[in-house]
């Protein structure tokens, strides 16, 4: 037996950010983006969607939420708008992911019992909490499909998931135009980033014949697409595809989690500060590897997948895609020079890791 549960509101394609003020309805909210939003007029713009329903902008976040500043946000938030019913995440995954902590409302409003719940599993309540509107501006995180939020804890040397019943978005506004002027690196990071989620949604212990099909579709779509959108990045038709590829791979792993790839990413991006889509993406050959001979759908799909006959030739292909648009899959490349077989087996005892459909390594 087998369910498939998302309860998000998906509404997409070029120009559906003139929806948000129906979106949004008669609610009050509050905008949080990223530093840069300003400067590219997208606040402006926003503001003016909104109108007097705009009740305050928080463009503080910055990559990576850490609980160090987070803390002073979350105060500052419950602070000065607890009584404003919507927040409206417009950003990439960390601005998504760090307006998830901020709808989690504390009794005494500071950050501490929060911290409490991500560091020891204390107990939240949600009857406070606030509702999310996400709005995609990268397309590789699939955070506007999903209920978690990663939250580092950089002091502690940490990494924490959030994951509430409130913490699902309540509608993912998906407007490719706003992805036209990302630069090459984030376009690489975050659509590699899809492609992870993609395959770790198939060579997954939770994984359903939905998902698995949404995953395949993705993972298709993302190795025909990547390569020509980083030659192409003004396109708007390939920033679409791109849009509905990494939205198809949220959409999966919203249900199965992600799996080792992803486990192996932490350390290396808390430790040796690699962006997250390349740190979960650069391992995925020897992943996949490990993954053949365990399934033999999940073997079906991956080899489709890569227009593959074999195994050996499906992970051929996807180190050569890798190679061809400047992604090393040497460790060495990302500071783990030594013990990559050790920190593969730590990685399979991880939360994440545990997903994967091999045991052991």
């Amino acid at each position: 037996m087998w369910n498939y549960h998302n309860p998000v509101a998906v509404h997409a394609g070029a120009g559906s950010l003139a929806r948000l003020p129906e979106l949004l309805g008669n609610r009050r909210a509050l905008l949080i983006t990223f530093a840069e939003a300003a400067a590219l007029g997208l606040e402006a713009r926003l503001a003016t969607l909104l109108g007097t329903r705009l009740a305050g902008i928080e463009n503080t976040v910055q990559p990576n939420p850490d609980v160090r500043w987070l803390a002073d946000m979350y105060q500052r938030i419950w602070s000065r708008h607890a009584d404003v019913d919507c927040i409206v995440a417009f950003g990439g995954g960390s601005v998504i992911d760090c307006a998830k902590v901020m709808l989690c409302a504390t009794p005494s409003g500071d950050f501490e019992p929060l911290l409490a719940h991500l560091r020891h599993g204390a107990a939240l309540d949600g009857s406070r909490a606030k509702a999310l509107i996400a709005v995609p501006t990268t397309a590789g995180t699939g955070s506007e499909v999903t209920p978690w939020a990663t939250v580092w804890d950089a002091a502690a040397g940490s990494k924490y998931s959030l994951h509430q019943p409130w913490t699902w978005p309540q509608v993912a506004l998906v407007d490719p135009h706003l992805m036209l002027s990302l630069p090459r690196e984030i376009t690489l990071a975050s659509g590699l980033d899809a492609l992870s989620h993609a395959l770790e949604s198939i060579w997954n212990v939770n994984r359903n014949p939905v998902s698995s099909s949404l995953a395949a579709t993705a993972a298709r779509s993302i190795v025909a697409t990547l390569p020509t959108l980083l030659r192409q990045p003004r396109e708007l038709h390939l920033r679409e595809r791109m849009a509905v590829a990494a939205l198809q791979a949220g959409l999966a792993f919203s249900n199965t989690k992600t799996a080792l790839a992803h486990s192996l990413s932490y350390d290396i991006t808390l430790h040796h500060g690699v962006a997250h889509g390349i740190a979960c993406s650069f391992s995925l050959p020897h992943v996949m590897q490990l993954a053949f001979g365990r399934d033999d759908q999940v073997d079906a799909l991956l080899l489709q997948i890569f227009g593959a006959a074999f195994p050996a030739q499906a992970v051929s292909r996807l180190a050569g895609f890798l190679a061809d648009i400047g992604v090393s899959t040497d460790p060495a490349d990302y500071g783990v020079a030594d013990g990559w077989d050790q920190r593969l087996q730590r990685a399979l005892q991880g939360p994440r890791g545990r997903n994967f459909i091999a045991a052991t390594a």
